[in-house]
């Protein structure tokens, strides 16, 4: 069921009581399966619902001059389009990488919802604040940090955020991205990403094998990234059932 991710995120930011946890658990929502590059939404689109990310990842994404920049990943838990309740035109794409699943709840049952909660709606615009601050450590990572320490800062942050939600285990996690999407993420070629990739298994910081990621020195990865999971604003990290 896809608010249990949420419920999950949602606790570790904010807190939630019982009667707001409920309110989530009966979330109408439709259920969409997606293949690896479809859209659950484009730029210019209205959408008349938002997307939970139930399983795999979704991409903030647009074409600037003749390249793609992925601006965000949305793992399970996010809510990557619920400023759509306020701001109704996309300026960008919501893309699936690998496989996903969303499920698409009406803006006007969250509407309804927020406007009978206020603790619900503080945790939805907390949610959002985050998400902007997420986005100006992006900025930061891609202006400041060179390509090792910058992929590497990715990486300890998929793997803070997909901890929160269960979904990190041993210190290994599925990240499907390609060269491709790390290069469109990081702002680098896909030559200087593979580079780097090895770099990071030739010092035994990193085991990544196909879709599998892991962790082997996470002190020494997080030091060389400059990495501090401070701003993901966590109170706890609860595991997701």
């Amino acid at each position: 069921m896809p608010h249990r991710k949420l419920i999950a995120r949602l606790q570790a930011f904010s807190g939630l009581a019982a009667e707001d946890r409920a309110r989530l658990e009966d979330m109408p929502h439709t259920l969409k399966v997606l293949a690896d590059g479809d859209y659950v939404a484009r730029q210019g689109d209205r959408p008349q619902s938002c997307a939970i990310v139930v399983s795999g990842f979704l991409a903030r994404q647009r074409v600037i001059s003749t390249r793609n920049q992925i601006s965000a990943f949305y793992v399970p838990g996010d809510m990557p389009d619920l400023h759509t309740l306020h701001v109704p035109v996309l300026d960008h794409d919501l893309c699936s990488i690998g496989p996903s699943t969303v499920a698409l709840v009406p803006h006007l049952y969250l509407g309804q919802t927020l406007a009978k909660s206020a603790t619900l709606t503080a945790a939805f615009w907390r949610e959002t604040l985050i998400q902007s601050v997420i986005h100006r450590e992006w900025i930061d990572n891609l202006a400041a940090r060179q390509a090792l320490p910058r992929l590497a800062h990715l990486v300890c942050e998929l793997a803070a955020r997909l901890d929160i939600v269960g979904l990190v285990k041993d210190g290994r996690f599925e990240l499907p991205m390609s060269q491709e999407d790390l290069a469109d993420a990081c702002g680098l070629s896909n030559v200087h990403v593979n580079r780097t990739i090895q770099e990071l298994r030739r010092r035994e910081l990193i085991d990544w094998s196909g879709r599998m990621v892991e962790v082997l020195q996470p002190d020494q990865l997080e030091r060389l990234a400059e990495f501090s999971a401070a701003y993901l604003q966590l109170l706890k990290t609860p595991v997701a059932r």
